[in-house]
């Protein structure tokens, strides 16, 4: 799969920064409560998975997605994270691309597992997620 397109439930309708949907407070309904905001990403045999917006973040000078792939069900069994360099075109439409460097994959997946890490730190605490 090269540079994917992709459908939105939230984002670009509501003016949601690229961090997270479910915190934006746009318009979307987005809130914490909420079923996760979903995209569907379509393959390159052309089928469709959709799937879970994780989070979107930064790694040096590029951003990165992390997406949760759900079944028919809305449900992900496998613990399975797909992760996609992520950016914009210049009418700001968001665009996806693989991460073909095994480099960069290593930083980019060392990065979303600090995110992980904190994020459980953080609710072990009890302090809220960011």
């Amino acid at each position: 799969m090269s540079e994917d397109k992709f459908s939105s439930t939230c984002g670009d309708s509501c003016g949601c920064t690229p961090s997270d949907c479910a915190s934006c407070g746009g318009g979307c309904g987005g809130s914490q409560t909420e079923i996760p905001h979903t995209i569907t990403l379509t393959m390159e045999d052309d089928t469709e998975v959709e799937c879970a917006i994780l989070t979107i973040y930064p790694v040096d000078s590029k951003e990165y997605i992390a997406l949760l792939p759900l079944d028919e069900n809305g449900q992900n069994q496998t613990g399975e994270v797909y992760l996609y360099a992520f950016s914009r075109t210049e009418s700001g439409d968001p665009m996806l691309s693989n991460i073909e460097d095994d480099d960069e994959y290593d930083r980019a997946s060392q990065a979303f597992d600090n995110i992980l890490e904190s994020a459980r730190q953080a609710e072990e605490a009890g302090l809220p997620i960011e």
